[in-house]
């Protein structure tokens, strides 16, 4: 028979049969790490992941918010800070007491900047890029870029280092060379002129991707709202159905990568990359966008959101502002904080010059965009006819784009007494065969750019168009044409790469428009049955 054995051995046995219960580290969300900026003059939201009783405490600017987790997450809020910095916030877990210190942190002005690739478009291909990164150092201009990602449902974390109360990298960058190059163009200049103007810290989170609609950046629930948009889930249905041949598209990349250094040898614009085969991890994907790379952003503070991103739903243009409309709220009501400033730049001229009158789907598109901009509150839109290239989808002038979305920031959001839109079509009278146009925006007076006025067409009641004759006349432009003996619709830079030339006296071009609203191109005509003359 065995002798017992001892006490203590029997107590460590029973111990370490017992059950172990982990306890999860209190953590930051990814977005709150040193370098960050908060915004200023609105109540902050800071959250993150602990167990739940666990009493979770916030310093900030002579604050301290208090909370308990539940549900594994915990959520405080800051009252409205003041502009500045560097500060220091430190967060503090109860069980046991754990500190962790943010440093470098700034609190400024915060925005968004999304869309495609001409947002994704990086510093170094813009025209002027070497000689903006050589001069971009600024260590209260700070830059986030959020991965590529795709999902099917809401994502509450994006993938960022430095999350945990261990120390760890800075996710926000100061800007400088090392860190511009790899930035938007787009983005960095607009965040570089809102520094100059306002003289506080700037935040930019870039979170984009090229090729891909808006369909994909808007939640699922406001997509099913609208049988018009629904649609959507049923061509990626059939989509995702079909066979996919991954060879084909290795082939397809290699030898678009020899088009490519090809290209660059002969100084010529790069080719359009392949697509990539429709799989569930296909960024064009309805709703997998906005779930992976915005509604994780959501509700850290911000001021508004920059948008580039258009040529991708050129074919359904039709379409396009009730979609940019329903994003747009979307995102609004994602966020909670109001109508918050939306800035959005009209899709630059491209494709082969005509010089007569046509059809346009990238036209309609733009005026999509254009009605956007009148009729969804605390929005604008910057025009960019003076910078597209006729053979590139990506034209590399991207500071006037930056330049001109910050004038909108300024004027629509900072109350800066500015002209920051072009002339806007206001309104017509038709006199005999003198069709008169109208503008708002007038910066100044009207005038034409380099040489006559030109871009106008005019069409009378048999809706043929025909290249018009106009003239400043005051604050209105006169056209006619000796085609047209009773005009009833003027259009101004109608087609896939308008080159009207008419500016404001404040430097600014005016959009496309038209009087119209005669059908369009790109609304989809219903099959004609079997038999039907074609």
């Amino acid at each position: 028979m065995r002798p017992p054995l001892p006490r203590l051995v029997l107590t460590l046995s029973v111990l370490a049969c017992a059950p172990v219960t982990a306890r999860a580290e209190v953590t930051l969300n990814p977005l709150f790490a040193d370098g960050m900026v908060l915004q200023q003059e609105m109540p902050v939201p800071v959250w993150g992941a602990a167990d739940d009783g666990e009493e979770i405490s916030i310093h900030f600017q002579n604050q301290e918010a208090k909370t308990t987790a539940q549900d594994g997450r915990w959520l405080v809020r800051l009252q409205p800070l003041k502009a500045g910095g560097p500060f220091e916030m430190v967060v503090e877990g109860s069980k046991p007491k754990v500190e962790k210190r943010l440093r470098n942190v700034l609190v400024g002005e915060v925005w968004v900047c999304s869309g495609q690739s001409n947002m994704a478009f990086a510093l170094p291909r813009a025209s002027n890029g070497p000689d903006a990164i050589a001069h971009s150092s600024d260590s209260q201009l700070r830059l986030l870029t959020i991965p590529r990602a795709t999902s099917d449902t809401p994502l509450s974390v994006v993938k960022l280092t430095g999350a945990s109360l261990r120390p760890g990298e800075e996710n926000w960058k100061e800007a400088g060379p090392a860190t511009t190059r790899s930035f938007s163009a787009v983005a960095y200049f607009f965040g570089r002129d809102l520094r100059k103007a306002l003289n506080v810290p700037v935040g930019l989170i870039h979170s984009s991707v090229g090729g891909t609609p808006a369909e994909a950046w808007t939640p699922r629930s406001y997509l099913e709202a609208d049988p018009e948009l629904r649609v959507a889930f049923d061509n990626d249905a059939r989509l995702l159905a079909q066979p996919r041949d991954p060879e084909k598209y290795e082939a397809e990349k290699k030898a678009y990568q020899k088009a490519v250094a090809e290209a660059k040898a002969a100084g010529k614009p790069a080719p359009r990359a392949p697509r990539a085969p429709y799989g569930p991890n296909n960024p064009q994907r309805p709703t997998v966008l906005y779930n992976a790379m915005i509604a994780p952003l959501q509700p850290f503070a911000i001021r508004g959101v920059i948008w580039y991103q258009g040529e991708g739903n050129s074919s359904r243009a039709y379409q396009y502002q009730s979609l940019f409309s329903t994003m747009i709220k979307a995102w609004r009501d994602g966020w909670k904080q109001g109508d918050f400033p939306f800035l959005f730049v009209q899709i630059a001229p491209y494709q082969k010059i005509v010089d007569r009158p046509t059809e346009s789907v990238w036209a309609e598109l733009r005026d999509a965009q254009r009605k956007t901009s009148q009729t969804v509150p605390n929005t604008a839109m910057a025009v960019i006819t003076d910078c597209g290239d006729e053979s590139d989808i990506h034209p590399t002038r991207k500071e006037p784009v930056g330049a001109r979305l910050a004038l909108a920031a300024r004027a629509l959001v900072y109350g800066h007494k500015i002209e920051s839109s072009g002339p806007e079509y206001a309104g017509l009278d038709v006199e005999k065969d003198r069709a008169i146009l109208r503008f708002k925006h007038l910066g100044g007076g009207l005038e034409p750019r380099d040489g006559p006025l030109t871009g106008f067409t005019i069409s009378g009641e048999d809706h043929t168009f025909y290249n018009a004759e106009a003239e400043i006349q005051g604050d209105t432009i006169v056209v006619r044409s000796p085609k047209v003996e009773h005009p009833v619709a003027v259009r101004y830079g109608w087609a896939d790469y308008p080159l009207g030339n008419l500016w404001n006296k404040a430097g600014l071009p005016a959009s496309p428009f038209r009087t119209d609203d005669f059908p369009m191109v790109s609304v989809p005509r219903p099959a004609k049955p079997r038999g039907a003359a074609r």
